[in-house]
């Protein structure tokens, strides 16, 4: 994901028949993720946890040939075709964290989460690697990047072979799919978990969708948006190796209120100025904020529903969340690219955006942390 998210971007504007829609691929990406999330989850409920993700890289692999295809043929609308397919995968990847619990106590659980998204330290290794690897390979820029994702895809089937997880009790005859969102939302923990689950994600990629846009518009190499994404993924995934200890000790929603406090700083940076010194510290910022909101959020869900509820509660979290990832996603281009001025006051126009939903989760937060707790 970390390779669609450096290039798509670009791509897209060499593609685009207008430069509003140049992060459509992307958007597209999280949009697939969102409409796929629940059908995923009901199907790993019933088949298992190795037959989803099986199926996901299967539709990663083919949403880059068509990306490939696409740039191949000079087709903005073919190459946004593949995304939809990629974002089958992204999906998916977002059920790693609820895949570490499947097994694990409730006291494991935070813990079990932060080790699976420690694994994404290899993705802000491998993803820029990969782009300055196969930049310039080839005529038309990023073919052989796209190529390079669909043998990435192949290696999926080689590490879910040696998966085991056995699959969930079936919901009670008469429960269908489970609660209705309005029904969820009435559980104060849940809700909550879900709104700051979706804002840490959605100002996570608001705001990295249109990074690469702007180190470019900037005057600074691609090679530059590469290491900076590079350093925003190392960023996201390295306090995974603590911050389940951290949720165990001080508790998930004072985790996730230091997250929404990071992301509002990451805003500061970017706003303070166009250096890459800025760029830098805007990123990391934003991508420890992302890891101690959404980690901490999902923890917070994970507790806030049964075992039989599983594949439907946590298919319907990541339903919402990708959803507000792919509005963000959808206005980070705009905001970027369409604002009314040079490429610095889309930039902030991106990073402005964030404070009203910050203050909206931090509200939502301070609220359940200072509410009564329910009788055992």
């Amino acid at each position: 994901m970390s390779v669609n998210f450096i290039v798509g971007g670009l791509a897209g504007q060499i593609l685009a028949p207008h430069p509003c829609i140049a992060t459509l691929p992307l958007s597209m990406i999280v949009l697939g993720s969102a409409l796929s999330a629940r059908p995923l989850a009901r199907f790993m409920q019933d088949r298992g946890r190795q037959a989803g993700f099986m199926l996901a890289v299967l539709a990663g692999g083919l949403g880059a040939a068509l990306a490939a295809w696409g740039l191949s043929a000079g087709s903005f609308w073919l190459f946004a075709a593949g995304a939809p397919l990629a974002g089958i995968y992204m999906s998916a990847q977002g059920f790693y964290r609820f895949a570490a619990t499947d097994m694990a106590s409730d006291d494991d659980a935070p813990r079990a989460i932060s080790w699976v998204m420690a694994g994404g330290l290899a993705a802000a290794i491998i993803g820029p690697a990969v782009v300055r690897a196969t930049d310039g390979l080839t005529a038309v820029p990023f073919l052989a990047t796209y190529v390079a994702v669909i043998g990435l895809n192949a290696v999926g089937p080689v590490l879910f072979a040696f998966l085991d997880i056995p699959k969930p009790a079936p919901l009670a005859r008469g429960a269908g799919g489970g609660p209705a969102l309005p029904t969820l939302l009435r559980r104060p923990a849940l809700a909550v978990a879900m709104i700051c689950g979706t804002v840490a994600y959605a100002l996570m990629n608001l705001v990295m969708t249109s990074t690469p846009l702007a180190v470019v518009g900037c005057g600074f190499a691609p090679r530059d948006a590469a290491n900076i994404v590079s350093a925003h993924v190392l960023a996201m995934f390295a306090p995974s190796f603590f911050i389940g200890h951290l949720i165990a000790r001080f508790g998930a929603e004072r985790i996730v209120a230091v997250g929404l406090v990071l992301l509002a700083l990451a805003g500061a940076a970017a706003l303070s100025g166009v250096q890459l010194t800025n760029f830098f510290a805007a990123l990391v910022l934003l991508g420890t904020g992302w890891n101690f909101g959404y980690i901490g959020a999902t923890a917070m869900l994970t507790r806030a529903h049964t075992p039989q509820e599983r594949g439907h509660v946590q298919g319907l979290n990541d339903a919402v969340v990708f959803g507000g990832v792919f509005l963000a996603s959808l206005s980070s281009g705009g905001l970027m690219n369409c604002s009314g001025g040079p490429v610095v006051a889309g930039w902030n126009a991106v990073n402005l955006s964030m404070l009203p939903f910050l203050v909206l989760a931090g509200g939502a937060l301070i609220w359940l942390m200072l509410r009564p707790r329910d009788p055992a």
